[in-house]
């Protein structure tokens, strides 16, 4: 028989450490975002690692506000969310290469959100076969890269992909496009 070792699922199982207070609120307030695994801040959120990953490269978006739902932020930050969940999507494609993605949020409770009080946004990266049966027969899953090398590779990706788009920004005329107007 083989064995997997995967020690940090075990925290999680136990619910060992459980920090007083909102994770996300707590983990951006540090400011250190290497040990929390904090890939990118953006104006009204942030991009995180998940510490208990279902894959390789499991990443969550999350606005700076404390609200519980999607409907309860302003629309620019609603709107960052989905730039950000964009972001991600192509750092994940050009660090990791995956075949598809999971990208969704878990509304309350009884939707399987674990963290209920701080609306967030799950990317889970996907490739054939990663599931295979592991989480079937035992609540286990094989994550084959360790989340540090997982973090170097996607921190990188994102400081790239940030500078490009600041030069594409500078490369612009600095005028908006004109806006369309559409029939009533």
């Amino acid at each position: 028989m083989k064995i997997i070792w995967a020690p940090w699922r075990m925290a999680y199982i136990k619910n060992a450490r459980k920090p007083r207070g909102c994770i996300f609120c707590l983990k951006v307030r540090e400011q250190r975002d290497s040990d929390n695994l904090l890939l990118h801040r953006g104006q009204h959120g942030f991009i995180m690692m998940n510490l208990f990953p279902y894959n390789s490269g499991h990443l969550m978006v999350a606005p700076y506000a404390h609200v519980k739902t999607l409907d309860a932020l302003p629309a620019d930050g609603a709107l960052d969310l989905i730039r950000m969940t964009n972001l991600s999507l192509r750092v994940l494609r050009a660090e990791i290469r995956p075949e598809g993605f999971n990208v969704g949020m878990n509304l309350g409770r009884v939707s399987g959100a674990g963290i209920e009080g701080h609306v967030h946004l799950h990317i889970v990266p996907r490739w054939n076969g990663d599931t295979n049966f592991m989480p079937l027969f035992s609540e286990t899953r094989v994550i084959p890269e360790h989340l540090r090398a997982t973090y170097r590779k996607l921190r990188a990706g994102f400081r790239l992909a940030m500078r490009q788009e600041a030069g594409k920004l500078r490369q612009g005329s600095g005028r908006r496009p004109k806006r369309t107007k559409l029939p009533l």
